[in-house]
């Protein structure tokens, strides 16, 4: 299920980015707006939106929808970066302990510098 929906995650963005790339520019209407051309729409340059702007609307809310989808399968069997390192530092203090090899009740001495004589005060 999870690959179904990458693949088609992968073919609207393929879409949303045609669709991104084929729209004009808002400075390219500026000349249908002083007679100078014909804009796409019915209504005239600030009229309804054309089919186009309609097609990215929709294929934008379906990559929206897709990667929420993603995002919720892939948070179901996820553990947290906190959580493995709790557990990989747990088993790396546990291990020994396990493995039989008790662990020195004592700290070991450390020997103390030798104490120094002071200087003779003239």
């Amino acid at each position: 299920m999870e690959t179904a929906i990458l693949v088609f995650h992968f073919v609207i963005a393929i879409f949303l980015i045609g669709s991104i790339l084929l729209q004009h520019g808002k400075g390219a209407d500026m000349g249908a707006t002083f007679g100078a051309g014909s804009s796409q729409t019915v209504f005239g340059p600030r009229g309804a939106a054309t089919f186009l702007n309609k097609m990215t609307i929709v294929v934008a809310l379906l990559f929206l929808c897709t990667s929420a989808t993603l995002t919720y399968i892939s948070r179901q069997d996820a553990r947290s970066v906190l959580d493995e390192a709790a557990a990989t530092s747990l088993e790396e203090v546990v291990a020994p302990a396990a493995d039989g090899d008790a662990a020195p009740s004592e700290k070991p001495e450390v020997e103390q510098p030798a104490a120094q004589p002071e200087a003779a005060q003239p």
